[in-house]
């Protein structure tokens, strides 16, 4: 059994905390069935953001006349615009690869590991030891339990990545931040895009009035059903038929489309990993327990990113990452600061917000509440 000083599950957020363990003298072991570099790089992040910069750009020549600028486009080449974005992805993983390679003390393992005992994981049939154990294993697209969803071929925000050739229509399972950016995107292509959210509110974490907003404007350029459960999912003619339920009503919906898009939020990797068998803590929707020094209930153990279910963003899962190894190296503890954490959603418009809501601030708080329209800078008057 071979024994390491470090070992990090999961090559995201986590190779932080490897970088650091080098960097300080520490054998290091990497274990990821992969992709290399986790979910921003290969998943998330970075090709979400290099498919909705081409969006943007058909947003703003579809709105530029009344600013005086006619334009039209000719040809969206939808199949390049992803082969862009991946082989974009492909050349920075590959770097990290390279980069893993040159390291001396780090042992990367590329497959799935799970505990098997005390600070013992299995991988490709060895298993390894570690003195400390740092999970950053991140998570997985949340699949509803619809009737007939499983009978169909669907789309995530994982396999939405493989397109080459632009689907007529597409329906939106969700309307969160992914259904908001991948709809956007899907609509800025060409597609016919419609969109089924259980909420009232699309972005239903954000103010209501950001969400009211979006909801405006999204709605000039797709067709959106907030209120509405998804019932049954059909194969019908060719096409997705997808029946949904009108809350505290009974009036249903019915949306035929060429593909489904399921967008129903994620969930942690803690399963996969078996972390039960080494004494680590999960709530009840699975994310591991972590105190305000980011320890799991296992000493030795720390656990970070996604998969603690905090903030589910990199920024954040850096920082993390950060306090993680400060905590498990020295006798002076520092608390996670999560006060001022910001996130955006690269919908169209775009919208973003950092700190606390104001529902939250005003239980604890006496605020005064300000509005600022962007339309009141020089910016946003143009």
């Amino acid at each position: 059994m071979k024994k390491y000083d470090v070992i990090v599950i999961g090559s995201g957020a986590g190779m932080g905390v490897a970088s650091d363990a080098l960097s300080s003298g520490y054998k290091v072991a990497v274990v990821d069935k992969g992709p290399l570099g986790g979910t921003c790089l290969n998943l998330g992040c970075i090709p979400s953001k290099l498919l909705i910069f081409p969006a943007d750009r058909v947003a703003e020549i579809e709105n530029s006349k009344k600013l005086g600028v006619e334009a039209s486009i000719t040809k969206i080449r939808f199949r390049e615009i992803m082969e862009r974005m991946r082989s974009s992805i492909a050349e920075d993983r590959n770097g990290m690869r390279e980069g893993i390679k040159q390291a001396k003390n780090l042992d990367f393992y590329e497959s799935t590991g799970y505990f098997v005992d005390d600070y013992t994981v299995e991988v490709d049939g060895k298993r390894i030891i570690g003195e400390k154990i740092f999970i950053a294993a991140g998570a997985r697209p949340h699949i509803p339990d619809v009737k007939g969803l499983d009978k169909i071929e669907y789309l995530t925000n994982e396999s939405i990545l493989d397109l080459n050739e632009l689907p007529k229509s597409v329906v939106v399972l969700g309307g969160g931040y992914i259904a908001c950016e991948f709809g956007h995107f899907l609509a800025g292509m060409g597609s016919e895009v419609t969109i089924i959210q259980r909420n009232s509110r699309l972005v239903a974490n954000e103010e209501p009035e950001i969400s009211d907003l979006l909801l405006n404007e999204m709605s000039k350029r797709m067709k959106i059903h907030t209120n509405t459960e998804v019932i049954e999912v059909l194969q019908k003619d060719g096409l997705v038929n997808v029946i949904g339920k009108v809350k505290d009503s009974e009036k249903t919906i019915e949306v035929n489309a060429e593909r489904i898009l399921v967008a129903g939020g994620r969930v942690p990797n803690s399963d996969l990993l078996k972390v039960q068998n080494t004494g680590v803590e999960t709530d009840s929707r699975g994310y591991i327990k972590v105190d305000e020094y980011l320890k799991t209930s296992k000493e030795n153990i720390w656990a970070f990113g996604d998969v603690i279910g905090k903030y589910m963003f990199r920024h954040s899962a850096n920082k993390e990452a950060v306090y993680a190894w400060h905590n498990s190296i020295h006798e002076k503890k520092v608390p996670m600061d999560y006060s001022a954490i910001p996130h955006a959603v690269f919908s169209y418009p775009e919208i973003a917000s950092v700190g606390i809501g104001e529902s939250e601030a005003k239980k604890n708080h006496k605020i005064l509440i300000g509005y600022a329209k962007y339309n009141s800078v020089a910016k946003g008057i143009a």
